[in-house]
């Protein structure tokens, strides 16, 4: 098996040379270092990853904390999250919490035990008093969702204002009996989109029904549901601001398995801008959320973190969002 002392020795460089080509030192010139790489790749060697990890203190891993794989703006989310760690030589382990307090506080440990160097949250599921005690083992930094309490950097989307938007196209398009679609309270997330619904809903003066409100909506089976429940009112919503794609996505398939005309009938407005919209027929308006940006962001904050151990530093980095409208709302260019 070849050492780090054969490597140097092929490539005719020192020890101490190789090592630090090794452990990233940055004050190594592009031709030693590639003499160094390579002799590795003709040697075989693989530096111990175990070895390094003890002498820089750091595991080199850190933890993304997500409730839903399944979801499509978790799934991007994790990639472009996994393209930002390999860019900095890390990797990412992908922890789905599920929305449970107790997987989140189980990953969460992973930090305490000094199994990763830091951890991102792009979803809360406990309060922040019982979440901030781990700060004592490393960095955590906020991704997508946020909590005003947390002096920790957070790296989010204006939802108030894609709540906004949504809304606001609806009512430009003459719709007064808009229905509104909720993952839930708890977030933060869906509690900033609900403050722009309802802001939109006041400047046009228009008061929201409580009936048409439907909450615990996440899946496309959900949206399916909420499609059978607005069918059996008696006064039905013309237009639905749905908060998720695939929410959207099942509404309105549900609706044509009943007759109803997107968006002749009932416009749909969904929201992440997933593959999904453009498959659907209608094709679902939607808000853009730059996920890449959000993503690469987030995994420099923490690089930052990590080295400078400097943990609790509230830091707020806000991106815009843009409406993208397609045929569920718009039919043909005709404004419905």
């Amino acid at each position: 098996m070849a050492t780090i002392e054969d490597v140097a020795k092929l490539a005719g460089l020192s020890r101490t040379t190789v090592s630090r080509v090794i452990n990233n030192h940055p004050y190594v010139s592009e031709k030693k270092r590639s003499l160094v790489m390579n002799a590795m790749s003709e040697l075989g060697y693989v530096p111990n990853s175990s070895a390094r990890s003890l002498r820089s203190q750091k595991t080199e891993m850190v933890a993304l904390l997500i409730p839903r794989v399944m979801n499509p703006f978790f799934s991007e989310l994790i990639e472009r999250m996994e393209m930002a760690a390999a860019e900095n030589g890390y990797q990412l382990i992908i922890c789905q919490t599920k929305y449970s307090k107790k997987k989140e506080l189980d990953y969460l440990n992973l930090l305490k035990t000094k199994q990763v160097d830091g951890i991102i949250l792009s979803s809360i599921q406990n309060d922040w008093n019982v979440i901030e005690p781990f700060l004592e083992f490393g960095p955590i930094v906020l991704c997508n969702e946020f909590e005003e309490d947390a002096h920790v950097p957070s790296v989010r989307l204006d939802q108030t204002y894609g709540g906004y938007i949504s809304t606001k196209h609806l009512l430009d398009l003459g719709h007064r009996k808009i229905a509104y679609c909720t993952g839930g309270y708890k977030s933060n997330v869906a509690k900033s989109r609900e403050i722009g619904f309802l802001k939109a809903l006041e400047e046009f003066e228009v008061s929201f029904q409580e009936e048409f409100s439907f909450r615990n909506a996440f899946t496309i089976e959900d949206g399916r549901e909420i499609l059978r429940e607005i069918i059996t009112l008696k006064d039905r919503p013309t237009a639905i601001f749905t908060g998720g794609d695939e929410v959207a996505a099942g509404i309105i398939t549900e609706a044509k398995r009943h007759g109803i005309k997107v968006p002749e009938d009932l416009a749909v407005v969904g929201f992440d801008n997933q593959a999904i919209t453009e498959l659907v027929e209608p094709s679902i308006t939607t808000v853009y959320q730059p996920i890449e940006e959000m993503a690469r962001k987030t995994f420099q904050i923490m690089m930052e973190k990590v080295n400078s151990k400097r943990y609790r530093q509230k830091e707020i980095v806000e991106y815009d969002l843009e409406l993208i409208v397609r045929e569920s709302t718009v039919k043909q260019g005709v404004l419905i």
